[in-house]
């Protein structure tokens, strides 16, 4: 590898035919060279290490090249060369943030009023544009909006947003796409071949993921790499060391365990993650990427372009995404995104890693309802692997349910003494009854509710899902609960309940409601003294008038 300037200096493009990506930015440029119709005013737009400077020095060596001006500069000329080497006295380049008051764009204003000094056109580009002040700009304006003759500004910046729009209309403004990880990859690739570095492919992917679309920040990483491997191949525990990104391989077997609901397991890969060096800061970082690829594989059934990097390890990631289950990798994100939300405002990220991994790992550890929703579906799993189906109309497991689409052929009713028969032996799990998720997400139910209908839920404090038959779902009030039993059969309460339903278990089952001992065998009611009035007073709406009000 040669010495001297950086990677990326050495190899940012020198013409168009170079440029990976923009497509829509190289056409529009090239064809207003070739037609003579170049504006004098440009706005490139894009996060940082996307090509924007590289464009603008393409357009000037177009505008200068002794064969131009040309849409393909010949790159040997002096001009080309200078503007190569960043010393054309016909490109000026300012950093804003640092030239960024009245008194620097006056004396810019001062430069902009001599002609080029060897070729036609004076080129000023302007980085970070967003950082010069309003008076800076209000100073600038008349300049910008008729500058000289054979002059071009092109300003640069990362955030459009802080540019006046009096100046934005005076542009022609781009937006320059965040390169995906194969357009980085292609840069890598053509880079390690001409300078003679020997890398491994997966290193070659890492780098380009890590660099989150940055040609610059790509190529930076390849030259510490180039110094830390001393000459040595490069492979990809050295971008792992290089870089600090978890170890991908940690990062499955943290996975491994929640997908194994094994919250002991999972609490020793937080301590093996924790203790491998890294900050457990970006350990959730790199979960959250990790959470983020498994989801992209579980939504598109297969492991995408971007995130490939060897057969074996898309395998894996295929297969841990469907161990995972449905609503897994979302509910995992949900946990690390509230993890890094705690630890930006001072929890321990260590702490807060055990957390994730252990809530994940043990659902039922975790009261909120998205945990709650993870048991049903845990439990319905388990239900279509054990292929056991209860009675019709009797009481099944709770949270059991087959997958959707199945459809249970009617069977006999038993009568209450028999026991019950045993399940056919089909190979596969018969459904179970439409309302059976219900009876383990009763109380999801009443908070979604809740939210939703007070007064119905008002009505349903005291009710409990008991009973789960073909396409039912039994709803039992004690005894001294008839009015509100009352209130919640009511049509529009009903549908609303019916709602809440389909919403939490993804069924939509008949609801039947009964007044009933819960937990108990209804018998004969005998009720003395103030438990019976207050049974009247409930079941007739009735008000109990004392013997000193009558006088």
């Amino acid at each position: 590898m040669s010495t001297g300037p950086s990677l990326y200096r050495r190899h940012r493009p020198r013409t168009f035919a170079e440029v990976i990506g923009q497509e829509h930015v190289v056409r529009t440029l090239r064809n207003a060279v070739e037609q003579g119709k170049v504006h004098h005013a440009y706005l490139f737009v894009g996060s940082r290490g996307t090509g924007k400077t590289s464009m603008a020095k393409i357009l000037a060596a177009c505008m200068n090249c002794v064969e131009g001006p040309t849409a393909q500069p010949c790159g040997r000329c002096d001009s080309c060369l200078a503007i190569a080497g960043a010393t054309s006295l016909d490109v000026i380049e300012m950093d804003a943030a640092s030239n960024n008051s009245v008194d620097d764009i006056r004396d810019l204003r001062e430069r902009v009023a001599y002609a080029p000094v060897s070729g036609r056109h004076k080129v000023y580009i302007l980085d970070e544009a967003h950082m010069l002040s309003s008076q800076a700009w209000n100073a600038f304006l008349k300049t910008l909006e008729e500058p000289p003759p054979r002059t071009i500004f092109v300003l640069a910046t990362t955030e459009a947003h802080k540019v006046l729009p009096t100046v934005v209309d005076r542009c022609h403004r781009f937006d320059f796409a965040r390169p995906s990880v194969e357009q980085v990859t292609v840069v890598l690739e053509r880079v390690v071949g001409e300078e003679g570095i020997e890398i491994e492919r997966p290193a070659l992917a890492l780098i380009a993921r890590h660099a989150t679309g940055s040609f610059r920040d790509a190529l930076g990483t390849l030259e510490q790499l180039v110094t830390y491997a001393g000459g040595a191949r490069i492979e990809a525990r050295d971008v792992l060391a290089v870089l600090g990104v978890t170890d991908s391989e940690q990062l499955f077997q943290a996975l491994d365990a929640v997908a194994a609901r094994d919250p002991a397991q999972a609490l020793r890969a937080a301590a093996r993650l924790a203790d491998s060096g890294r900050d457990p800061g970006q350990v959730l970082r790199d979960l959250e990427a990790h959470a983020r690829e498994l989801l992209a594989v579980q939504v598109l059934g297969e492991t995408p372009p971007e995130l490939r990097v060897t057969p074996e390890r898309d395998a894996r990631l295929e297969a841990q995404a469907r161990a995972l289950g449905g609503t897994g990798a979302v509910r995992l994100l949900d946990l690390l995104s509230e993890a890094l939300a705690a630890t930006s405002n001072g929890a321990q990220a260590r702490i807060q890693l055990e957390l994730v991994l252990v809530k994940a790992a043990a659902p039922e550890l975790d009261p909120s309802m998205a945990a709650l929703l993870a048991r049903v579906e845990r439990l319905e799993g388990a239900r279509a692997t054990q292929g056991a189906r209860a009675p019709e109309g009797a009481r099944v497991p709770q949270g059991a349910r087959a997958p959707e689409g199945a459809r249970a052929p009617q069977a006999p009713q038993p009568p209450p003494d028999a026991a019950p028969r045993p399940a056919p032996e089909t190979g596969e799990a018969p459904p179970a009854p439409a309302g059976a998720g219900a009876l383990e997400a009763w109380p999801a139910v009443v908070e979604l509710v809740r939210e939703r209908h007070q007064l119905l839920a008002a009505a349903l404090a005291e009710a409990r899902a008991v009973q789960a038959g073909e396409g039912e779902l039994t709803i039992a009030f004690p005894h001294g609960a008839a009015f509100s039993k009352r209130k919640a059969e009511q049509e529009g309460h009903r549908r609303a309940l019916a709602d809440a339903l389909q919403a939490v278990t993804g069924r939509r089952p008949a609801i039947r409601y009964e007044l009933l001992d819960t937990g108990e065998a209804p018998g004969p009611d005998v009720l003395e003294g103030e438990e019976l009035v207050e049974r009247l007073m409930n079941e007739f709406d009735a008000e109990e008038i004392l013997e000193e009000e009558t006088r």
